[in-house]
């Protein structure tokens, strides 16, 4: 395992989204491009997402991502992504519903279908910035919100479980308290902690698997309580045998 340096992470996740500008440089969207005027926007703001390089306001930044509809997804995502990645590892992008809205929005442009190189500019960047959120005590996105945009951009929880059982260190297991405590409640109902795009009953029991394996041992370390133990235990017990355990917390679902 390993405890990563913050500094180099930093460098890591400064240097993907700088990859991020120079590969997405000149971007636009498609000429033939539009949407809605009356849910969307205007026409001028549409014409700017079909000039290179500009900056959005953070309304229209919001709206252009939220979108789901455009004919050209793909297009719409490469010409905000290094405006959009820069507001994401900073902490700016705050959506209505759900961080998974994120990540979608990174999954409808199917980005893995792209030249190798922009592939691998945008798939650098997710694992960079992962990577800088487990060392960063305080991140600007709290670390199993990250995850999720994660697993939603790419379709899978394999790589960044793999990340996070490898990384060690204050930080990353205290980030790990915190996301159990937030799952907990989900998981003991047989739920996802988030709704997601595709493969949501897989996603939900790995995760459920990976935290009952790895979270006990690092998380008893740091001292959290026997409750939160007790409850990720309980995670690893099927049927009646669950909501019969004496440390059932009562959860009604």
């Amino acid at each position: 395992m390993t405890n990563l340096d913050p500094s180099r992470a930093r460098l890591r996740l400064d240097a993907a989204l700088d990859g991020l500008a120079a590969t997405f440089r000149g971007m636009t969207a498609h000429p033939d491009e539009h949407n809605c005027d009356c849910h969307w926007g205007s026409a001028e703001d549409l014409a700017q997402l079909k000039v290179a390089d500009t900056e959005l306001d953070p309304d229209l930044l919001r709206r252009t991502w939220e979108a789901i509809d455009w004919s050209d997804h793909a297009s719409v995502l490469r010409r905000i992504l290094p405006q959009f990645a820069t507001a994401l590892a900073h902490g700016l992008i705050e959506p209505l519903f759900g961080m998974e809205t994120v990540g979608r929005s990174f999954a409808l442009g199917h980005w893995r279908r792209w030249p190798a190189g922009q592939a691998a500019a945008v798939e650098e960047f997710l694992h960079a910035w992962w990577a800088y959120t487990l060392t960063d005590p305080d991140p600007a996105v709290p670390a199993h919100e990250v995850l999720i945009v994660s697993a939603e951009a790419s379709g899978a929880l394999s790589p960044w479980l793999r990340t996070w059982e490898a990384v060690t260190g204050p930080a990353a297991d205290q980030h790990l308290a915190e996301a159990a405590a937030q799952w907990e409640y989900d998981l003991l109902g047989d739920q996802l902690p988030w709704n997601a795009w595709e493969n949501e009953e897989e996603m939900r029991a790995e995760l459920t698997v990976w935290l009952v394996r790895h979270a006990p041992t690092r998380l008893r370390a740091i001292g959290v309580s026997e409750e939160l133990l007790h409850r990720i235990r309980l995670l690893g017990v099927t049927g009646p045998d669950r909501w019969e355990d004496p440390h059932w917390p009562g959860h009604r679902y």
